[in-house]
C-alpha cells in the first residue's frame, strides 16, 4: 500500500494546481487520474488577474505567460445592430497584479501544470487509475482503485469533475438554482492573418446570441445558443457548425475545425464540500453558466483556499478543524460567482424580440457603462472562517488582497515576487509604527508571517521587515481610498482584516493567532 499525505482525484488544472501547492509545501501526493492520457481538446479558456497571482505563487509565471494570451482591449457586448450595450475595460491590470484577463488552451495549461508536477520529489501523478473505493477511517482514508491498487491517505480531496466519484462517498447534496441552456461551443484554428477587433466580445442578437472570444493564442471560440426548435443531436454536428461559422467568414479555407459540443449551462453546487477526511474543490462542488469567466477561476480559489489550510494542519500547526472553515468560506464566495454567471445569462440568453428591443433601449440608455447597465450583485466576498472580527474594516475582511509594483533597490516588481509567499502583514505608506506596537506583532503573529512597510529605509522598530518604495504611488492610493493604516493577508491573498489605526494591529494579529492555533476551541467566524 502506498502512503501519503494526500490523495487528489483527477487531474485537470484543479487538482494539480492543488498538487503542485502542497507539493512546494514538501507534503506527499499522488495524483489519481482514471484516464491514461491528457484530454487533447479545448475545455476552459480564461483566467483572471487572481488566477495569474496563483500561478505566479506556484512558481509558473514564465510559463503560464508563454501559453496565455492577455486581453489589451474592452470586452463588449453589442445587439443585432452592432450598437455597443456594455464595454468593460479589460486592457489594465487587476487588483492582483495579472492581466484582468487572459486567454488560454485548456491543454497546453494542463502540460505546464503537469510538468511542473512530475518535476517535484514528493508528488506523483498516476494516469489510468480509476478510484473505485473510499473506506475512511479514524486517521487516514484508503483509496482501492480498479485495477487492485491502494493508497493511504490523511487527506483525500475529489478534483473528479461534475460526475464525481468522491462527491458520490460523501452523499451530500447538490443545490441547484434552476438555471438551464444549451450551448454549441465550437473551438477553431484560424489559418488567415484575421484581426479581431474587439478581441472578445458577446452578440446579444435575440435571432442567435453568441459568444464569440480568444481561445489562447493562435485559436478562437464561438458559442451559439440552442434556439428552441432545434434538437442538441441536430446542432452538435460537423455541417451544423461549419454553417454557423459561415455567417462569421469562417470556412475550411482559413480555419481548422478543433472541436464542437453542446453543452447545458447549469448553475449547481453541493451543499457540503467537506467531510472528515474527505474535501471536493472544482467541478465536483460546483457548475455555473460561463457568462462571467468563472467556472475554473473558481476551482482554483478552493485549491488555493484548501492549500494553505492542509499544509498547516498536516504540519501539526494547526487543529483538524481549520480544514471545516473551507466550505463557509468558499461556499459564500462561490455563490456570488454564480449569482454574476446567472444574471448575465439572464441578460443573454434573450430569444424575444421584444424584450431585447427593450433590454437593448435600457443599455444604450445607460452608455455601455457596466455600473448603470449590468445587474447590480454582491462583491465577492469569503463567508465566515478564518477572519478578523470586531476590530477591523469590514467592508474589505474576506476580500481580495491587492498586489501592486512595489521597489527594492533599483527593481521595481510585483509583492510576491519581493516578499515570497506566506501570511503577511501590510503596513500603508507614510503609516509610522511604534516600537512597541510592532514587538507585540512580531511575537503574536509568529515567524511564518512577514511584515512589508514602505520607506526609503528600515525603521520603526519592526523587526527584520521588508522595507519597499511605491513607484506607482497604486498602493498609497488604494490604502488612502480605504482609510487603512494596515492590513493582514493570508497565505491564499484574502484580507484577514485591514485596520484604521496602526494600534489596532497587535490585537488584529492576536485574533489571526488564535484562528488558526491549535490551542483554541474553534474557529470562529467573522
Amino acid at each position: 500500500m502506498n502512503t501519503v499525505d494526500v490523495v487528489i482525484v483527477g487531474a485537470g488544472p484543479v487538482g494539480l494546481s492543488l498538487a503542485r501547492l502542497l507539493g512546494l509545501g514538501g507534503h506527499s501526493v499522488a495524483v489519481l487520474e482514471r484516464w491514461p492520457q491528457p484530454y487533447p481538446l479545448p475545455r476552459a479558456v480564461h483566467f483572471d488577474d487572481e488566477i495569474g497571482r496563483m500561478f505566479q505563487s506556484m512558481g509558473l509565471t514564465e510559463e503560464v505567460r508563454a501559453v496565455s494570451g492577455p486581453v489589451t482591449d474592452c470586452y463588449e457586448w453589442r445587439n443585432a445592430d452592432g450598437d455597443i450595450l456594455v464595454s468593460m475595460d479589460w486592457s489594465q491590470p487587476g487588483l492582483s497584479g495579472w492581466p484582468m484577463a487572459s486567454f488560454f488552451s485548456q491543454p497546453n495549461i494542463e502540460k505546464v501544470l503537469s510538468e511542473a508536477v512530475d518535476a517535484m520529489e514528493t508528488v506523483t501523478l498516476m494516469r489510468g487509475v480509476e478510484v473505485t473505493g473510499l473506506d475512511e477511517g479514524v486517521d487516514s482514508v484508503t483509496v482501492t482503485s480498479a485495477d487492485d491498487r491502494s493508497f493511504s491517505a490523511r487527506y483525500v480531496i475529489g478534483c473528479d469533475g461534475a460526475n464525481s466519484f468522491v462527491r458520490s462517498q460523501m452523499h451530500t447534496a447538490m443545490h441547484d438554482e434552476g438555471f438551464f441552456f444549451d450551448w454549441l461551443i465550437v473551438d477553431t484554428q484560424p489559418t488567415d492573418d484575421a484581426i479581431w477587433s474587439p478581441q472578445n466580445w458577446q452578440l446579444c442578437d435575440p435571432t442567435r446570441p453568441t459568444t464569440v472570444v480568444s481561445g489562447g493564442p493562435g485559436r478562437r471560440r464561438w458559442e451559439f445558443m440552442r434556439l428552441p426548435h432545434e434538437t442538441r443531436e441536430e446542432l452538435d454536428t460537423s455541417q451544423r457548425a461549419w454553417e454557423l461559422l459561415s455567417e462569421w467568414g469562417r470556412t475550411p479555407e482559413n480555419t481548422v475545425l478543433e472541436r464542437h459540443a453542446v453543452y447545458t449551462f447549469a448553475a449547481r453546487y453541493a451543499d457540503q464540500w467537506n467531510r472528515g477526511r474527505l474535501a471536493l474543490a472544482g467541478d465536483s462542488a460546483h457548475q455555473m453558466p460561463p457568462f462571467a469567466r468563472q467556472g475554473m477561476c473558481s476551482g482554483m480559489r478552493d485549491a488555493a483556499n484548501l492549500a494553505w489550510k492542509l499544509d498547516r494542519v498536516l504540519r501539526g500547526d494547526s487543529r483538524t478543524d481549520l480544514l471545516d472553515t473551507y466550505t463557509s468560506e468558499r461556499k459564500q464566495h462561490l455563490q456570488y460567482a454564480i449569482a454574476m454567471s446567472v444574471e448575465l445569462g439572464k441578460v443573454i440568453c434573450v430569444l424575444d424580440p421584444d424584450a431585447a428591443a427593450a433590454r437593448d433601449r435600457r443599455m444604450i440608455a445607460g452608455e455601455a457603462d457596466p455600473a448603470r447597465v449590468l445587474p447590480v450583485t454582491a462583491l465577492p466576498v469569503l463567508g465566515a472562517g478564518v477572519l478578523a472580527d470586531g476590530i477591523d474594516i469590514a467592508a474589505l475582511r474576506g476580500t481580495t488582497a491587492p498586489q501592486f509594483p512595489v521597489g527594492s533597490g533599483a527593481a521595481t516588481a510585483l509583492l510576491d515576487d519581493v516578499v515570497g509567499q506566506g501570511a503577511t502583514v501590510v503596513i500603508a505608506p507614510g503609516v509610522e509604527v511604534s516600537a512597541d506596537v510592532a514587538a507585540t506583532i512580531a511575537e503574536l503573529a509568529g515567524a511564518d508571517v512577514r511584515t512589508v512597510r514602505f520607506g526609503e529605509e528600515a525603521g520603526s522598530g519592526i523587526a527584520a521587515p521588508t522595507t519597499l518604495t511605491d513607484p506607482t504611488g497604486a498602493w498609497s492610493q488604494w490604502f488612502g481610498a480605504g482609510g487603512v493604516a494596515a492590513m493582514l493577508v493570508r497565505p491564499d491573498h484574502y484580507v484577514f482584516g485591514a485596520v484604521a489605526r496602526p494600534d489596532d494591529l497587535p490585537a488584529l494579529a492576536r485574533q489571526y493567532r488564535d484562528r488558526l492555533s491549535t490551542s483554541v476551541p474553534a474557529i470562529t467566524g467573522a
